[in-house]
Protein backbone atom coordinates (compact mmCIF):
# COMPACT_ATOMS: atom_id res chain seq x y z
CA UNK A 1 0.00 0.00 0.00
CA UNK A 2 2.93 2.58 0.63
CA UNK A 3 4.86 1.68 -2.52
CA UNK A 4 1.23 2.06 -4.47
CA UNK A 5 0.53 5.57 -2.58
CA UNK A 6 4.30 6.44 -4.38
CA UNK A 7 3.66 4.77 -7.67
CA UNK A 8 0.49 6.54 -8.53
CA UNK A 9 1.29 10.01 -8.61
CA UNK A 10 4.07 8.89 -10.85
CA UNK A 11 2.01 6.53 -13.56
CA UNK A 12 -1.44 7.10 -13.09
CA UNK A 13 -0.99 9.81 -16.13
CA UNK A 14 -0.02 6.95 -18.50
CA UNK A 15 -3.96 5.05 -17.55
CA UNK A 16 -4.91 8.17 -19.48
CA UNK A 17 -3.44 6.88 -22.60
CA UNK A 18 -4.64 3.89 -24.63
CA UNK A 19 -3.27 0.77 -22.73
CA UNK A 20 -0.82 0.13 -25.99
CA UNK A 21 1.03 3.10 -26.33
CA UNK A 22 1.07 2.94 -22.01
CA UNK A 23 2.81 -0.33 -21.97
CA UNK A 24 5.06 1.09 -24.84
CA UNK A 25 5.97 4.34 -23.06
CA UNK A 26 6.98 2.46 -20.07
CA UNK A 27 8.52 -0.30 -21.45
CA UNK A 28 11.14 2.69 -23.05
CA UNK A 29 10.96 4.57 -19.74
CA UNK A 30 12.04 1.32 -17.52
CA UNK A 31 14.77 0.38 -20.62
CA UNK A 32 16.33 4.10 -20.47
CA UNK A 33 16.71 3.70 -16.77
CA UNK A 34 17.75 0.16 -16.41
CA UNK A 35 20.39 1.01 -19.31
CA UNK A 36 21.23 4.03 -17.48
CA UNK A 37 21.78 2.29 -14.31
CA UNK A 38 24.57 -0.49 -15.78
CA UNK A 39 25.98 1.94 -17.83
CA UNK A 40 26.95 4.04 -14.26
CA UNK A 41 27.06 1.34 -12.46
CA UNK A 42 29.69 -0.96 -13.77
CA UNK A 43 33.01 0.03 -14.95
CA UNK A 44 32.63 0.59 -18.97
CA UNK A 45 36.29 0.47 -19.61
CA UNK A 46 36.28 -3.02 -18.45
CA UNK A 47 33.46 -4.17 -19.85
CA UNK A 48 34.67 -2.96 -23.17
CA UNK A 49 38.00 -4.75 -23.03
CA UNK A 50 36.07 -7.65 -21.77
CA UNK A 51 33.75 -7.88 -24.83
CA UNK A 52 36.17 -7.20 -27.05
CA UNK A 53 38.83 -9.66 -25.60
CA UNK A 54 36.20 -12.23 -25.82
CA UNK A 55 35.08 -10.83 -29.53
CA UNK A 56 39.03 -11.91 -30.52
CA UNK A 57 38.91 -15.10 -28.75
CA UNK A 58 35.52 -16.52 -30.86
CA UNK A 59 37.01 -15.21 -33.90
CA UNK A 60 40.52 -17.00 -33.51
CA UNK A 61 38.41 -20.10 -32.48
CA UNK A 62 37.35 -20.11 -36.60
CA UNK A 63 40.95 -20.73 -37.43
CA UNK A 64 41.50 -23.62 -34.70
CA UNK A 65 39.53 -25.98 -36.16
CA UNK A 66 42.58 -28.63 -36.64
CA UNK A 67 43.78 -28.02 -33.31
CA UNK A 68 41.03 -29.47 -30.60
CA UNK A 69 43.68 -28.67 -27.82
CA UNK A 70 44.56 -24.60 -28.50
CA UNK A 71 40.39 -24.19 -29.52
CA UNK A 72 39.74 -26.05 -25.77
CA UNK A 73 42.15 -23.18 -24.49
CA UNK A 74 40.37 -20.57 -26.19
CA UNK A 75 36.70 -21.87 -24.80
CA UNK A 76 37.96 -21.92 -21.54
CA UNK A 77 39.66 -18.38 -21.37
CA UNK A 78 35.76 -16.83 -23.09
CA UNK A 79 33.82 -18.63 -20.13
CA UNK A 80 36.80 -17.23 -17.58
CA UNK A 81 35.98 -13.43 -19.41
CA UNK A 82 32.15 -13.85 -19.75
CA UNK A 83 32.27 -14.74 -15.96
CA UNK A 84 34.06 -11.76 -15.18
CA UNK A 85 32.06 -9.74 -17.37
CA UNK A 86 28.64 -11.24 -15.81
CA UNK A 87 29.82 -10.57 -12.29
CA UNK A 88 30.30 -6.89 -13.24
CA UNK A 89 26.50 -6.91 -14.85
CA UNK A 90 25.19 -8.25 -11.65
CA UNK A 91 26.01 -5.04 -9.69
CA UNK A 92 23.76 -3.04 -11.78
CA UNK A 93 20.90 -5.65 -11.40
CA UNK A 94 21.22 -5.30 -7.02
CA UNK A 95 20.23 -1.09 -7.89
CA UNK A 96 17.79 -1.95 -10.59
CA UNK A 97 15.68 -5.49 -9.18
CA UNK A 98 13.56 -3.73 -6.81
CA UNK A 99 12.76 -0.50 -8.15
CA UNK A 100 11.84 -2.78 -11.03
CA UNK A 101 9.65 -5.19 -9.45
CA UNK A 102 7.81 -2.51 -7.70
CA UNK A 103 6.56 -1.14 -11.19
CA UNK A 104 5.62 -4.52 -12.66
CA UNK A 105 3.41 -5.00 -9.61
CA UNK A 106 1.99 -1.72 -10.56
CA UNK A 107 1.61 -2.36 -14.14
CA UNK A 108 0.04 -5.81 -13.49
CA UNK A 109 -2.87 -4.04 -11.37
CA UNK A 110 -3.55 -1.45 -13.80
CA UNK A 111 -2.66 -3.01 -17.31
CA UNK A 112 -3.91 -6.56 -16.78
CA UNK A 113 -7.08 -6.34 -17.14
CA UNK A 114 -10.32 -3.95 -18.28
CA UNK A 115 -11.89 -2.17 -14.84
CA UNK A 116 -15.72 -2.96 -14.49
CA UNK A 117 -16.96 0.06 -15.14
CA UNK A 118 -20.34 1.34 -13.07
CA UNK A 119 -23.55 0.18 -14.18
CA UNK A 120 -21.88 -1.97 -16.53
CA UNK A 121 -22.89 -5.74 -15.89
CA UNK A 122 -20.31 -8.07 -14.96
CA UNK A 123 -20.06 -11.97 -13.49
CA UNK A 124 -19.13 -13.38 -10.27
CA UNK A 125 -18.05 -16.98 -10.58
CA UNK A 126 -17.34 -19.30 -7.74
CA UNK A 127 -15.50 -22.64 -9.12
CA UNK A 128 -15.74 -25.84 -7.01
CA UNK A 129 -14.40 -28.82 -6.04
CA UNK A 130 -15.08 -32.44 -7.54
CA UNK A 131 -18.33 -34.07 -6.08
CA UNK A 132 -19.76 -30.83 -4.25
CA UNK A 133 -23.34 -30.80 -3.88
CA UNK A 134 -25.88 -28.19 -2.00
CA UNK A 135 -26.58 -24.85 -2.95
CA UNK A 136 -24.55 -21.22 -2.77
CA UNK A 137 -25.62 -18.16 -1.50
CA UNK A 138 -23.98 -14.40 -3.02
CA UNK A 139 -24.87 -11.62 -0.13
CA UNK A 140 -23.89 -8.02 -1.85
CA UNK A 141 -23.48 -4.96 0.22
CA UNK A 142 -25.77 -1.60 -0.81
CA UNK A 143 -24.16 -0.36 -4.21
CA UNK A 144 -24.47 -4.00 -6.01
CA UNK A 145 -27.40 -5.08 -7.63
CA UNK A 146 -27.48 -9.10 -8.38
CA UNK A 147 -29.45 -9.80 -11.99
CA UNK A 148 -31.19 -12.79 -10.98
CA UNK A 149 -31.40 -15.35 -7.69
CA UNK A 150 -28.82 -14.83 -4.98
CA UNK A 151 -29.13 -18.50 -4.20
CA UNK A 152 -28.47 -21.28 -6.51
CA UNK A 153 -28.22 -24.83 -6.74
CA UNK A 154 -24.64 -26.29 -6.85
CA UNK A 155 -24.95 -28.02 -10.52
CA UNK A 156 -21.67 -29.09 -12.08
CA UNK A 157 -18.10 -27.21 -10.73
CA UNK A 158 -19.38 -23.65 -11.28
CA UNK A 159 -21.98 -21.24 -10.55
CA UNK A 160 -22.64 -18.25 -11.61
CA UNK A 161 -24.00 -14.64 -11.04
CA UNK A 162 -24.92 -11.26 -13.38
CA UNK A 163 -24.34 -8.68 -11.35
CA UNK A 164 -24.30 -4.20 -11.65
CA UNK A 165 -23.50 -1.81 -9.45
CA UNK A 166 -22.50 2.13 -8.38
CA UNK A 167 -18.92 3.47 -8.84
CA UNK A 168 -16.99 1.91 -5.56
CA UNK A 169 -14.99 -0.36 -3.25
CA UNK A 170 -17.40 -3.61 -2.32
CA UNK A 171 -16.96 -6.71 -0.79
CA UNK A 172 -18.97 -10.17 -2.02
CA UNK A 173 -20.01 -12.72 0.43
CA UNK A 174 -20.55 -16.07 -0.79
CA UNK A 175 -22.51 -18.57 2.16
CA UNK A 176 -22.09 -22.53 1.63
CA UNK A 177 -22.21 -25.45 3.55
CA UNK A 178 -22.01 -22.98 6.86
CA UNK A 179 -19.05 -21.67 5.16
CA UNK A 180 -18.30 -17.97 4.13
CA UNK A 181 -16.43 -16.64 1.44
CA UNK A 182 -15.41 -13.04 0.13
CA UNK A 183 -14.30 -11.33 -2.59
CA UNK A 184 -13.29 -7.74 -3.00
CA UNK A 185 -14.39 -5.81 -6.04
CA UNK A 186 -14.01 -2.19 -7.53
CA UNK A 187 -16.19 -0.70 -10.12
CA UNK A 188 -14.44 2.14 -11.62
CA UNK A 189 -12.88 4.19 -14.78
CA UNK A 190 -9.50 2.44 -14.48
CA UNK A 191 -8.43 0.36 -11.67
CA UNK A 192 -9.47 -3.08 -10.48
CA UNK A 193 -8.51 -5.52 -7.88
CA UNK A 194 -6.92 -8.99 -8.60
CA UNK A 195 -9.76 -11.29 -10.23
CA UNK A 196 -8.81 -14.30 -9.36
CA UNK A 197 -9.15 -15.51 -5.68
CA UNK A 198 -7.62 -19.19 -4.62
CA UNK A 199 -8.98 -21.00 -1.85
CA UNK A 200 -8.44 -24.69 -2.32
CA UNK A 201 -10.05 -25.43 1.14
CA UNK A 202 -11.80 -28.46 -0.73
CA UNK A 203 -14.91 -27.02 -1.27
CA UNK A 204 -14.09 -24.29 -3.18
CA UNK A 205 -11.21 -23.82 -5.45
CA UNK A 206 -11.81 -20.14 -6.92
CA UNK A 207 -13.82 -17.31 -6.91
CA UNK A 208 -13.56 -14.81 -9.85
CA UNK A 209 -14.91 -11.31 -10.81
CA UNK A 210 -15.12 -11.35 -14.53
CA UNK A 211 -12.56 -8.59 -15.41
CA UNK A 212 -11.70 -9.47 -19.36
CA UNK A 213 -8.20 -9.93 -20.27
CA UNK A 214 -6.48 -7.27 -22.42
CA UNK A 215 -4.80 -7.94 -25.52
CA UNK A 216 -2.53 -5.22 -26.61
CA UNK A 217 -1.31 -7.16 -29.65
CA UNK A 218 -2.14 -9.79 -32.49
CA UNK A 219 0.95 -11.47 -33.61
CA UNK A 220 -0.51 -13.95 -36.49
CA UNK A 221 -2.86 -15.52 -34.01
CA UNK A 222 -0.48 -14.87 -31.00
CA UNK A 223 -3.14 -12.65 -28.37
CA UNK A 224 -0.19 -10.37 -26.30
CA UNK A 225 -1.06 -9.14 -22.78
CA UNK A 226 1.25 -6.43 -21.36
CA UNK A 227 4.10 -8.32 -20.26
CA UNK A 228 4.17 -10.20 -23.84
CA UNK A 229 4.10 -6.71 -25.24
CA UNK A 230 6.58 -5.07 -22.82
CA UNK A 231 9.49 -8.13 -23.17
CA UNK A 232 9.15 -7.10 -26.60
CA UNK A 233 9.32 -3.88 -27.23
CA UNK A 234 12.00 -3.65 -23.63
CA UNK A 235 14.12 -5.64 -26.09
CA UNK A 236 14.23 -3.29 -28.87
CA UNK A 237 14.51 0.03 -26.76
CA UNK A 238 17.39 -1.28 -24.75
CA UNK A 239 18.93 -2.48 -28.05
CA UNK A 240 18.50 1.14 -29.46
CA UNK A 241 19.92 2.94 -25.97
CA UNK A 242 22.62 0.73 -25.85
CA UNK A 243 23.92 1.94 -29.28
CA UNK A 244 22.87 5.19 -28.84
CA UNK A 245 24.47 5.66 -25.21
CA UNK A 246 27.59 3.40 -26.35
CA UNK A 247 27.45 0.64 -23.14
CA UNK A 248 29.22 -2.01 -23.20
Amino acid sequence: MVFENILNPVFTPFLNLPTLWAVILLSFLISLIITLIYKYTTDQNLMKSLKEEMKDLQKGMKELKNSPERAMQSQKKIMQLNGKYMMQSMKSMLYSFIPIILIFGWMNSHLAYDPVLPGQEFATKVTFDKNIVGSIELSVPEGIKVNGDTKKEIEGSEVEWRLSGNRGEYLLEYITDGKKYDKDVIITENLYKDPIKKVNDGTIKTIEIENKKKILLNLFGWELGWLGTYIIFAILFSIIIRKVIKVY
